[in-house]
């Protein structure tokens, strides 16, 4: 007899939303003749709020489906959820800079839409086999954005190095899997969990293989240090939009998989990979954020600067509690907020082809444009952590979180890193101050999309910094049913 698979597509209806949005806004720019830029926006902006409605009815709804492959619990939901709030903020970063760049066409709503889908189905995977056609999903459309503005040379880099070496990270990915799989004899994260009980990670040399390689793969999408190479070159080429749903977006959706990966179906083996994780964290914290002292283009200091956020969201997965998760969670929910905010300052400040974007050019901004100054002040002051901002709630939470479970060492040295970054943050401030104004034949418009972009960035950044208890409600709820 022929046993047919458990499909249940509730699991996948968030999904649905947006390929289906995907599809339509690659036939609209085939055959809508004319003007059509609002109507490619417009569907981009439904097929986001659509997914959005329906994660949040399944709102402590449990679902399993296609043989408990995927998942629909809470953790998943609310990563989709930010999933779609990255992309609706990119959507309004973006009107703006494709028109003054020129490069307005409807594959790039498609390709932001499509990595979604990817990302979504990463945050939902129950099994190895799923979380690498996620990956793939939601890959292959970003490499492709990163080479979207194909007359710029650094583009057309980006896309090649970002493609050669996720690739490379890919094969490494599925090479891990193999092995874990003829240890193990099963990709299923709660058979897995079940196959491993009893056992330590040491005494089995080739399941010890097989979860290093997945966590080499996995950690080159959270550009964990030495896996970080890619992400100043990338983050340069690509549209600036682009690198700010770069930032974001594909950070969470792999934070998504390690956490269940490593909470779920390796979690007999934590404590064997602890101190991996512990050398992991302390290196791409101080490596990005030492790095990031350094540079003088404001697009590559807040590379290094990404960098060096995923060390302290790693201190939270690190912990290997439920705190830890939490925290992991309100922070990426905070980091969306002010990173988007920054990139959507640079924006509002640059030219066409980006030509100067060096942080000199920040000079005397205060006195030109003081709103645009105030700004990406206090999003400079989120990102290093200064209360009473969403950064600071964050970051207190996750360090909270290091020493409860016993980590005292690596919450000061998140502590300790955290200082670091405030020179270089502080930088971009002191020059828009305390600088001389610089010579400029500028002229800075305020296009109503990229305004409500920055704004809705700025009231998150305040609003999680002030007044967090919903917000950490919110986490809480995500986490229940999960440990």
């Amino acid at each position: 007899m022929i046993e047919i698979p458990f499909i249940n597509l509730a699991v996948i209806y968030p999904e649905i939303a947006i390929f289906t949005a995907s599809v339509i806004v690659l036939l609209v720019d085939l055959f809508m003749k004319g003007e059509k830029q609002g109507t490619l926006s417009t569907i981009t902006m439904l097929g986001f709020a659509a997914a959005a409605i329906i994660a949040s009815r399944q709102w402590f709804h449990f679902e399993t489906g296609f043989s408990d492959a995927l998942i629909a619990d809470n953790f998943a939901l609310v990563f989709k959820l930010l999933f779609c709030a990255a992309g609706v903020l990119t959507l309004f970063l973006s009107v703006h800079y494709l028109n003054r760049e020129k490069i307005f066409r409807g594959e790039y709503f498609f390709l932001i839409l499509s990595s979604t889908v990817g990302m979504m189905i990463l945050a939902s995977a129950n099994e190895l086999i799923t979380a690498f056609l996620g990956l793939e999903v939601m890959s292959v459309p970003l490499y492709l954005l990163a080479g979207y503005d194909k007359k710029k040379l650094l583009s057309n880099e980006a896309a090649l190095k970002y493609f050669l070496m996720g690739a490379f990270a890919s094969g490494i990915l599925i090479y891990g899997i193999a092995f874990v799989y003829g240890n193990l004899g099963t990709t299923n994260f709660d058979e897995i969990y079940r196959a491993l009980q009893g056992k330590t990670l040491y005494g089995e040399p080739l399941l010890l293989l097989g979860l290093g390689l997945i966590l080499i793969g996995f950690s080159f999408k959270t550009a964990f240090v030495p896996f970080h190479s890619w992400v100043p070159d990338v983050y340069v080429g690509t549209p600036t939009p682009a690198t700010a749903f770069f930032s974001i977006a594909p950070k969470a959706a792999g934070f998504a998989i390690l956490f269940r990966l490593l909470f779920k179906a390796f979690a007999p083996m934590m404590p064997d990979i602890t101190g991996i994780l512990w050398v992991l964290a302390v290196l791409t914290m101080f490596a990005g954020n030492l790095i990031a002292i350094a540079q003088r283009n404001i697009k590559r200091m807040l590379a290094y600067s990404s960098i060096a956020h995923a060390g302290y969201i790693l201190i939270a997965l690190t912990t290997g509690t439920a705190d830890g998760a939490k925290a992991a969670i309100l922070y990426l929910l905070a980091y969306t907020a002010m990173n988007v905010g920054a990139f959507g300052i640079v924006i509002l400040l640059g030219r066409e082809g980006e030509k100067d974007l060096s942080i000199a050019g920040y000079s005397g901004l205060s006195r030109r444009h003081p709103i645009a100054a105030a700004a990406m002040a206090l999003f400079m002051f989120s990102l290093a952590g200064i209360p009473p901002t969403a950064g600071f709630i964050g970051k207190f939470y996750i360090f909270r979180g290091a020493v409860s479970a016993g980590f005292i060492w690596l919450a000061i040295l998140g502590v300790v890193n955290s200082l670091i970054s405030v020179y270089y943050y502080l930088r971009v401030i002191v020059i828009m101050y305390m600088k001389p104004e610089a010579e400029s034949d500028r002229v800075i418009t305020y296009p109503l999309s990229l305004m409500v972009a920055i704004i809705l960035a700025a009231w998150g950044t305040v609003q999680i910094g002030i007044f967090p208890n919903s917000w950490l409600n919110l986490v809480r709820d995500s986490v229940s049913g999960f440990f």
